[in-house]
């Protein structure tokens, strides 16, 4: 199945850069472009997408305002959030919007497509450290817990280390040899936590532990084995240089 992507950025050559990295997948195929929020609000209203990359800082309707109106309509897209900057407000919001993940504009190609085939298996992009790092900064801002019942109460104490890794930004693989656990059942404590709180995905499983303090800015981060690669910018440049 060929994945349906729309973009929205209000700088016409980031949105080249990303239209060239997408369309010279055989997967992917790019459907339509917006250079702002309401731009492309209008668009997507006859344009049928599978992901929706939404950059947050847009004039008139912003990155976090158009995803709200986006995710309210029936059967919309998944949205990932771009931002230039890997500390920003508006992508925490657009993450508490619904949006399913988070990306800078110059992280490699490599990212942005995997990003992309994730979220549209119904996963949700958590791992990126500048994600990380997000959710570590805002959470120290976010308000205390209301008094009453504990919502985590509802959980099982499986359930709840199995949320406070997933919090953690690790992977089911990684979570089932933490526990010694098989992945499938993995699968099944994250299918019943998103369930018992309505969440529709991991990302919102995270924002969730942050908010209600299973999780505390700072705790210990899954290693990375990343290597250095090229950005998509930085790719589309040398492109263009060699044209």
């Amino acid at each position: 199945m060929t994945i349906r992507v729309f973009f929205v950025d209000d700088q016409a050559m980031v949105r080249a850069g990303f239209v060239m990295v997408v369309e010279a997948q055989d997967d992917m195929t790019v459907v339509g472009e917006a250079g702002d929020g309401a731009e492309a609000l209008e668009r997507l209203a006859t344009t049928t997408a599978d992901i929706v990359l939404m950059d947050v800082r847009m004039p008139r309707v912003d990155g976090v305002e158009a995803t709200r109106q986006l995710l309210a309509r029936a059967d919309p897209p998944k949205v990932i959030v771009l931002t230039t900057f890997d500390l920003d407000e508006y992508a925490f919001a657009a993450l508490q919007a619904g949006a399913s993940g988070f990306l800078v504009k110059d992280a490699p190609a490599e990212d942005l497509l995997a990003a992309i085939r994730t979220v549209h298996r119904g996963d949700a992009v958590i791992a990126p450290s500048t994600t990380r790092r997000l959710l570590d900064q805002m959470a120290a801002e976010l308000p205390a817990p209301l008094a009453g019942p504990d919502p985590l109460d509802a959980l099982t104490d499986r359930e709840r280390e199995v949320l406070l890794l997933i919090a953690r930004g690790a992977s089911n693989a990684a979570i089932a040899k933490e526990l010694f656990l098989s992945e499938g059942t993995v699968k099944t404590h994250v299918g019943r936590i998103l369930a018992k709180f309505g969440m529709r995905d991991r990302v919102h499983a995270v924002i969730f532990a942050y908010e209600h303090r299973l999780v505390r800015p700072g705790m210990r981060q899954p290693p990375s084995d990343r290597s250095p690669r090229r950005s998509t910018a930085a790719k589309y440049r040398n492109r263009t240089i060699q044209q």
